[in-house]
């Protein structure tokens, strides 16, 4: 025999050798090896599994960060709020109001801010702060307000009619002070005109109550309403004579106060009480989703 083919032989009588030892090996430890190699074999079937949840987790988690972006991008609104009295005046010094001190429309204006929409408050005369990130505009009478929310409806996605706005006004203004009682006089009679129904007029409502208001268009409408009695029977009598797709109803408990408990009557015929202080109704408030 050659010697290259003595080196060959020895070579593979070698390997095989190496093999059967490795196999009696191998079959020597196979008992104790299958006891440690099973929970080795479950930890590493735990952390794949581990490793799957959390994919999943991250994946929900992005799917509720991208729902939660898209409806705020969709809830993005420019929102026009009223607050406050009017003061209708029957002299330089005398006028009619009311107990409105604008609370709840500067909370709903300051929540509205809050959410990142933009904001817009005409302010009846009240000496409230301005909440930051809005706009005010301060009138004076129910005219003055009128004036100002058609110079704004156009230009919002929601408006909130919290403002306490005088029915009447007097008929004329005196230039100077009322003097009836220089006469004697133990009764005295005012003229008073009604003032036009605000919200009726910038949603369209006005021309035509049976109808749907026809500069409403799209953008939310939330009207109020404070009533001592027939409180729901009102309310929703209002949707529709307003133009309104929600309504608000409280009652005078709520005027001064930094609480609160109203009903919300919907012009889809849906009903939802609320209580609590004026600022935690108000977030719920801005968020109201649009009836179709």
């Amino acid at each position: 025999m050659s010697a290259k083919k003595k080196v060959g032989a020895k070579k593979a009588t070698a390997a095989k050798s190496s093999a059967a030892k490795t196999s009696k090996k191998q079959a020597k430890r196979t008992p104790k090896a299958k006891a440690e190699e099973k929970p080795k074999a479950r930890k590493a079937a735990a952390k794949s599994r581990e490793r799957t949840g959390a994919e999943a987790s991250e994946a929900v988690a992005r799917e509720v960060a991208a729902e939660t972006a898209a409806r705020t991008k969709h809830l993005k609104r420019r929102v026009l709020v009223t607050a406050g009295p009017t003061h209708e005046h029957v002299d330089p010094v005398r006028y009619l109001t009311n107990e409105s001190t604008g609370k709840m429309g500067f909370e709903i204006a300051r929540a509205a801010a809050a959410r990142g929409f933009e904001v817009v408050l005409i302010a009846g005369p009240v000496t409230l702060e301005t909440p930051r990130g809005v706009r005010r505009v301060d009138v004076l009478t129910a005219l003055e307000m009128l004036a100002a929310l058609e110079a704004e409806f156009d230009n919002c996605d929601a408006l909130f009619m919290a403002a306490a706005v005088a029915d009447w006004r007097p008929k004329r203004k005196l230039t100077g002070k009322w003097r009836a009682k220089d006469d004697g006089a133990e009764t005295a009679t005012i003229e008073l005109v009604r003032n036009p129904d605000l919200l009726a007029t910038v949603t369209g409502a006005a021309a035509d109550p049976r109808r749907r208001p026809v500069k409403k268009g799209a953008r939310l409408v939330v009207g109020f309403a404070l009533e001592t009695a027939g409180g729901p029977r009102r309310a929703r009598a209002k949707l529709h004579k307003k133009g309104a797709d929600y309504v608000i109803l409280n009652d005078p408990s709520a005027l001064g106060a930094d609480t609160t408990r109203v009903t919300l009557f919907g012009r889809d015929g849906s009903e939802q009480s609320l209580t609590g202080t004026k600022t935690a109704v108000a977030r719920a408030l801005v968020d109201l989703p649009q009836i179709p």
